[in-house]
């Protein structure tokens, strides 16, 4: 787990900015003094001037659900 500042993808980006504009809109103070008062601007400028980073968990084990009914069926793609 590290704190990260680049974006390893344009759908991180999006998530970020997307969680900081929300932070923006339910009242947080902005880090930076923007040009623009859209929250979802705010949060892009906040992100490009390095002010806001996110946790990334690297040992998140990927836990695909397993249905055991046999109601369910079941294709086999080849």
């Amino acid at each position: 787990m590290g704190i990260q500042q680049e974006f390893d993808s344009n759908f991180r980006y999006v998530l970020v900015a997307a969680r900081r504009a929300r932070q923006l809109q339910n009242g947080s103070q902005p880090l930076i003094s923007a040009r623009s008062t859209k929250a979802c601007k705010v949060a892009q400028e906040e992100i490009a001037a390095g002010k806001v980073a996110y946790v990334r968990h690297e040992n998140t084990p990927i836990v695909k659900p397993e249905i055991a009914s046999p109601d369910v069926p079941r294709f086999v793609i080849s």
